[in-house]
């Protein structure tokens, strides 16, 4: 995202304020090519700004409305364009140094656990998409309960002071546990439930509906954070056999990519859970892998394998463009993920 250094918010968000207002009040008609039928067609499946039609992919947008790739593409590329005009995005060639200055004012969401932050560099960063992937009882499911909450606390309290977008999609998500993580970090229940909206998906094509018009939920409720749990699990219950293969994998790869984009277009931070399966022909190690193969794994901007130690879990950054590659302990208890007690102990020793 363009900013000049002069223009740049007071809070945080790296966005000049006249450019968040601007995007937000521009909508498709006013691109050219785009008329009233169009439009209709285009509001019909959540385009409703040019924001909206820059997550959309040309294919997306050419069955919206009935027309070939070529002039699909070529309303993204006006989307873009305006984009760029309007300094939301950048210009087509920037300098690294540039962009290094825009990296430090990058967001980042607290985990619950110092130990799990620092794995991340100070937490779930925003414009990415952190996959969490590990066998059922891992922790996945209580990070996304966790972060819940973390996301909604101010910013000096390691938060982003805004709202959650949970798509369940395994039936997992559990008001009664985000409340009792919410009294034990000493917050409100009530306002922190009121502010996670969740979204049940029933099947792998309601739960691409609900991606494919997350933009609307977090231009209208100030969503920060948008949590998938799990991204793959319809995908592996519906497609069965080798026959079927080739278009999961398709239909997984371009989900993916409307995650990446909705990360990147709307400055939020996704979180996505995955599971795992056995490869049998691995020897030595861990035989344990995450399903979704090549399409989850590089899409997926930060990788984290989850996995049980005793009491305590395991953390390993797995793929990163640049952490190294190490494994953090944490716990769950009712404050969701924390640190060990022990841990916890020293640290206070270490400060006094």
């Amino acid at each position: 995202m363009n900013k000049a250094d002069a223009n740049e918010p007071e809070d945080g968000s790296g966005l000049p304020e006249v450019s968040k207002g601007a995007v937000a009040d521009v909508e498709i008609d006013e691109l050219d090519g785009i008329g009233p039928a169009t439009k209709a067609k285009l509001n019909e499946i959540g385009i409703i700004t040019v924001l909206d039609l820059a997550v959309k992919s040309p294919s997306d947008v050419a069955d919206a409305v009935g027309s070939d790739l070529a002039r699909a593409t070529e309303l993204c590329n006006k989307a873009r364009t305006k984009l760029v005009e309007l300094k939301y995005f950048d210009d087509d060639f920037v300098s690294a140094s540039e962009i290094y200055k825009r990296r430090k004012s990058i967001e980042r969401i607290s985990t619950g656990s110092r130990n799990l932050d620092d794995l991340l560099a100070g937490g779930i960063e925003t414009q990415a998409v952190t996959e969490f992937y590990g066998e059922f009882g891992s922790g996945k499911t209580q990070v996304c309960h966790t972060l819940c909450v973390t996301t909604q606390l101010p910013v000096e309290e390691g938060g982003l002071d805004g709202r959650v977008v949970y798509v369940d999609t395994e039936n997992t998500f559990r008001p009664e546990r985000i409340a009792e993580i919410a009294i034990s970090r000493g917050k409100n229940a009530d306002s922190i439930l009121n502010g996670i909206i969740v979204a049940k998906a029933f099947n792998s094509s309601h739960q691409e509906l609900i991606v494919g018009e997350l933009g609307s939920q977090i231009r209208s409720h100030g969503v920060r954070l948008v949590v998938v749990d799990s991204a793959v699990a319809h995908y592996r219950a519906e497609f069965l056999g080798r026959g079927t293969l080739s278009e999961r994998q398709q239909r997984l790869n371009r989900f993916m990519h409307t995650l990446v984009r909705t990360a990147e277009v709307y400055n939020v931070a996704v979180v996505a859970t995955n599971q795992v399966q056995s490869s049998p022909d691995t020897f030595f190690g861990d035989p344990t892998k995450a399903t979704g193969g090549n399409v989850v794994a590089h899409t997926s901007t930060y990788r984290i394998y989850v996995r049980k130690s005793g009491k305590n879990r395991v953390a390993r950054m797995v793929d990163s463009p640049y952490h190294a590659e190490r494994e953090v302990v944490f716990v769950l208890d009712e404050k969701g993920i924390d640190d060990p007690p022990e841990e916890g102990l020293s640290h206070r020793r270490s400060s006094s």
